[in-house]
């Protein structure tokens, strides 16, 4: 019995979790996966096929997230942002990810491309890394999870969205998306119309780059909040929506690019 009420708590908080504690939430991991999905190679399509099986890299885009909820996995929490005390230029940020050695998701982004393209790699940690790797690059396309370390990237700063209380870091995670009520491939359908030219140059781009751009645009999110429970609507999504959806897209052509490199 006490193994059946044990089971049921675990079920219960891997349901809950997903509501507040996923950078861009259940919804916004599948679109980044999704997309990916559509950008790569056969060859590399194959080979995440192979490793993920049913599960599909939509679905697999969540794991890590879901397994918060054991504390065996408690050493991945770090790997899913990176934080900054103040915004870089390109020349600043270039350098210091250069010499990063902290825990945190550039270091571990570039740790699991290199187990990945093990050919002999445990076909477990395969899986696993396979994984992260989906996640991780979908975080960091969330701006606000290479923010500010004090405020944990937002989640200390509280609004008021559609008078309902929030942080900011729950805006950017679900409720921009969410609010446009789309399903996960209804929501990629309607937002991957790149060219193949665009997806060339984006997936040519040094993986600090990515960094640099999403702490430019938490920059200015943090700029626009100007009071505490500051009201947000409407206007909000009309002014971020395409931002939102820009990084989305973005966050998926560049993880179908290191999987092209891995596998391709």
């Amino acid at each position: 019995m006490l193994k059946k009420i044990k089971k049921a708590a675990v079920i219960a908080v891997l349901t809950y979790l997903p509501i507040v504690a996923m950078a861009w939430g259940q919804l916004g991991h599948r679109i980044v996966g999704e997309i990916a999905y559509a950008h790569l190679t056969p060859k590399a399509r194959v080979a995440v096929n192979k490793i993920l099986g049913n599960e599909g890299m939509a679905m697999a885009s969540n794991w890590p997230d879901f397994v918060k909820a054991d504390t065996a996995y408690n050493y991945l929490f770090s790997w899913h942002y990176i934080n900054f005390k103040d915004s870089m230029s390109q020349i600043e940020m270039n350098n210091y990810l250069k010499t990063d050695t902290a825990t945190d998701a550039y270091t571990k982004i570039n740790f699991l491309v290199a187990q990945l393209k093990i050919s002999n790699l445990d076909e477990r940690k395969k899986l696993m890394y396979l994984r992260l790797l989906i996640h991780i690059v979908g975080d960091v396309h969330q701006p606000l999870h290479v923010a500010k370390e004090e405020d944990r990237g937002g989640n200390k700063i509280k609004v008021l969205w559609f008078n309902q209380p929030a942080n900011l870091h729950s805006i950017w995670d679900d409720k921009l998306i969410e609010g446009q009520q789309l399903s996960y491939t209804e929501y990629s359908n309607a937002i991957d119309h790149i060219t193949p030219m665009q997806v060339k140059m984006l997936q040519e781009q040094p993986m600090w780059l990515w960094f640099y751009h999403s702490n430019q645009l938490a920059t200015s999110i943090y700029e626009e909040i100007k009071q505490p429970d500051q009201k947000l609507s409407y206007r909000y999504n009309y002014d971020h929506i395409a931002t939102v959806n820009n990084q989305l897209l973005e966050g998926g052509v560049h993880l179908a690019g290191l999987l092209n490199q891995i596998f391709g």
